[in-house]
């Protein structure tokens, strides 16, 4: 396990002090792009949507979905009432593929996912971390207790500033504030919120994608919890090694990697803003302290770019070891979530490990596609509506928004 200087991580959470319950405003929006040129939507892309659309109930959320014949003997009852969880990656996927809840295809269907988990949300009590009454989901079993709490933050970031209306627009941003405020008061001390369910790895690198891409639109964000999302994340990878300890993955590589490498990637998209904030603090800093203080934020960057870049040197090895890549050794939607932090990682770079790893996932995807539109999966999380979201997701990584501060040239 890495160790990462205590030194540099107390001024770093100094620089970090904020208001209200832990959080900044000080966060600005960034600029958007993407890393590569996108590629037009599939017809295996077009039809997993068509499902996920077809298969939205009246209120606005989706539910598991049908699961493998394997699975649905383990039934508790629950997998046909809605959740925040599955109508939260279902409306992200939409969202990916060029829907807001303004406009798109796919508008309406957006646009009453977010009434879901805005109704969720404002139903749940201010301090603990949950959002939602509903328990025992397969996601929640498998992920962790609070995974619907990270995929809502997650979907909220994404439609910053895309509501249809002024009234829609200030409840989700309420939302949004309320969710952030939940994470960051029930971080632990170490960067982790809770560490139960099967693959909880992968729940972490969702809560750290949510912090980070709110904070990439400009929403509230502890700037505190972010930092040690990835302190963590970084001390999970041994450079020495060129591995990734396998603590909540199940042991299985794929996973532990995967969502290591996600949080880091994401903390990196987010310090290409905030790293142009601290040269300027450390060229003009108005005492000794606050250009120590920034400039122990540019060593941090810094220290999490190179780590970064090695993570994804030895992750590049491993590409081509099929049992590294088939995870559990059949795909479930832990394989797909895992797929789609390592190509959101990669793409960022583009590249020949980029263009390879998006020939091989969306060769393998597309053949695995069911005759209906959607995916299956067949260990741990079965049902159709998570594993055709994140599949999806999957195959559209070369559409994840990308923020750029405005002197990085467009690639």
């Amino acid at each position: 396990m890495k160790k990462i200087t205590g030194l540099v991580i107390l001024f770093v959470l100094v620089a970090c002090s904020v208001s209200h319950a832990g959080r900044t405003s000080t966060n600005k929006p960034a600029t958007w792009s993407r890393a590569v040129n996108p590629k037009p939507l599939s017809k295996n892309v077009e039809r997993g949507l068509a499902w996920l659309a077809m298969h939205q109930h009246k209120n606005g959320g989706w539910s598991q979905g049908e699961e493998s014949a394997a699975m649905s003997a383990l039934s508790n009852n629950i997998q046909d009432i809605p959740n925040v969880a599955e109508t939260s990656i279902a409306a992200l996927a939409l969202i990916r593929a060029g829907s807001t809840p303004k406009g798109g295809h796919y508008a309406q269907n957006v646009k009453r996912a977010v009434e879901f988990v805005c109704s969720e949300v404002e139903q749940s009590d201010e301090k603990s971390l949950s959002i939602t009454k509903l328990q025992g989901t397969r996601v929640q079993t498998k992920l962790g207790p609070y995974i619907d709490t990270f995929l809502a933050s997650l979907l909220l970031a994404e439609v910053k500033g895309k509501m249809p209306d002024v009234k829609s627009e200030k409840r989700a941003e309420k939302a949004a504030d309320k969710v952030l405020d939940k994470i960051a008061r029930n971080q632990k001390e170490n960067g982790t919120w809770d560490e139960r369910g099967w693959a909880p790895v992968l729940s972490q690198s969702m809560a750290s994608k949510a912090l980070n891409r709110a904070a990439q639109v400009g929403q509230r964000v502890s700037e505190k919890a972010r930092v040690q999302a990835e302190s963590y994340a970084r001390q999970q990878y041994d450079s020495a090694s060129g591995k990734f300890e396998g603590k909540g993955s199940a042991g299985v590589a794929l996973y532990s990697a995967a969502g290591n490498l996600g949080a880091m990637q994401q903390s990196a998209n987010t310090d290409i803003e905030g790293e142009k904030s601290a040269k300027e603090k450390v060229r003009t800093g108005k005492t000794e302290q606050e250009r120590k203080e920034a400039q122990a934020v540019l060593q941090r960057i810094k220290g999490n770019r190179e780590d970064l870049s090695s993570a994804k040197r030895a992750i590049a090895k491993n590409l081509k070891d099929k049992q590294f890549v088939s995870g559990f050794g059949s795909n479930g939607g832990e394989e797909y979530l895992s797929y789609m932090n390592i190509g959101e990682s990669l793409v960022m770079e583009g590249g020949k490990e980029w263009r390879e790893w998006d020939t091989s996932m969306t060769q393998n995807l597309n053949r695995i596609q069911n005759k209906d539109g959607s995916w299956t999966g067949h260990h741990c999380i079965t049902g159709r509506t998570f594993c055709t979201a994140a599949a999806l997701l999957a195959l559209m990584v070369d559409r994840a928004p990308r923020p750029l501060a405005k002197d990085i040239k467009r690639r």
